[in-house]
């Protein structure tokens, strides 16, 4: 009898130890290359070990790369923005609402296993911004309104051009530019429409070099230039809400890891995370530095 209890209390010995291990596996976490995604990858670092989770964050990884790593389980989480997803990992176009979108890549991910988690009240789409002061003095609130004024001066002042800034990738994709003037009746001469790498065009805008310009809604520039995003009243862009994406064996390994990243993603919203991107790219701040005064503002470190 002594030798069974033994034997009971060894064998539990051994579950608490494995049970142990396979907790302190470490969570590999991977972000993509841009301000955004560095300040998501610096706050939940930063906050899962305050946790006491172990974590290996791997930055810059490019999205279709983080994707197949994702499902072939050599990563274990990411922030996954929806419209990505759902378009380029899923190949769908059709028009959703961003609760929609949710649903459907929520769901298409289940069956291989990525449990997406609560989305952030924030959409990282694309967007057209002019100046603010002249976008209020010329009463310019949305896209209908701004194409309406791009035809009237095409009607009433032929010679004079209105200008439109435009990464090259926009310009020429199935679902870019030539669909967008479709969808707001906005024909456009070749001279309107000035191409240039994405980064320029917040400082064209800003500069008077173009009137209006593509741009991504959380994007630091926009708030830190006082650029003013014209509302997508027709629903063109896609909704591209940034998510907590977690291997459903992660999630089991790891309890409370679900609880923590629900209360960093609830955190985030486009005023806020555009701040802490012009941080970063206008101030000039490190993401771990942003991304550490943030989380002590609340009360998270």
């Amino acid at each position: 009898m002594k030798q069974f209890t033994r034997l009971l209390t060894a064998l539990a010995a051994a579950t608490t130890l494995l049970a142990g291990a396979a907790q302190a596996e470490p969570i590999v976490f991977a972000t993509k290359g841009f301000t955004e995604q560095h300040i998501l990858s610096a706050m939940t670092t930063q906050y899962l070990r305050k946790k006491g989770f172990q974590i290996t964050p791997k930055t810059n990884i490019a999205a279709v790369i983080s994707r197949n790593a994702m499902v072939n389980k050599q990563i274990d989480m990411t922030w996954e923005y929806t419209g990505t997803s759902l378009i380029i990992y899923n190949h769908i176009n059709q028009r959703m609402t961003p609760q929609e979108s949710y649903e459907t890549v929520k769901k298409l991910d289940a069956k291989l296993g990525l449990v997406w988690l609560k989305p952030a009240n924030m959409n990282n789409t694309y967007a057209f911004a002019m100046q603010r002061k002249r976008a209020e003095e010329e009463n310019i609130n949305t896209m209908s309104e701004l194409a309406a004024k791009i035809e009237h001066i095409r009607q009433t002042e032929p010679k004079k051009n209105w200008m439109l800034g435009l990464d090259l990738e926009f310009s020429g994709r199935s679902d870019g530019m030539k669909p967008l003037q479709e969808a707001y009746n906005m024909p456009l001469d070749r001279p309107q429409i000035r191409q240039m790498d994405p980064g320029l065009v917040y400082n064209a805008v800003r500069d008077g070099f173009v009137d209006a310009g593509l741009v991504y809604t959380t994007d630091g520039r926009v708030k830190g230039f006082d650029l003013k995003v014209l509302e997508d009243d027709k629903g063109f862009f896609p909704s591209y809400a940034v998510t907590p994406v977690v291997r459903k064996e992660t999630l089991a390994a790891n309890p409370g890891l679900e609880e923590a990243m629900n209360t960093l993603s609830g955190l985030l919203n486009n005023d806020v995370i555009s701040t802490l991107n012009a941080k970063v790219d206008i101030d000039h701040e490190s993401p771990q530095q942003v991304a550490r005064e943030f989380l002590q503002q609340k009360g998270l470190l």
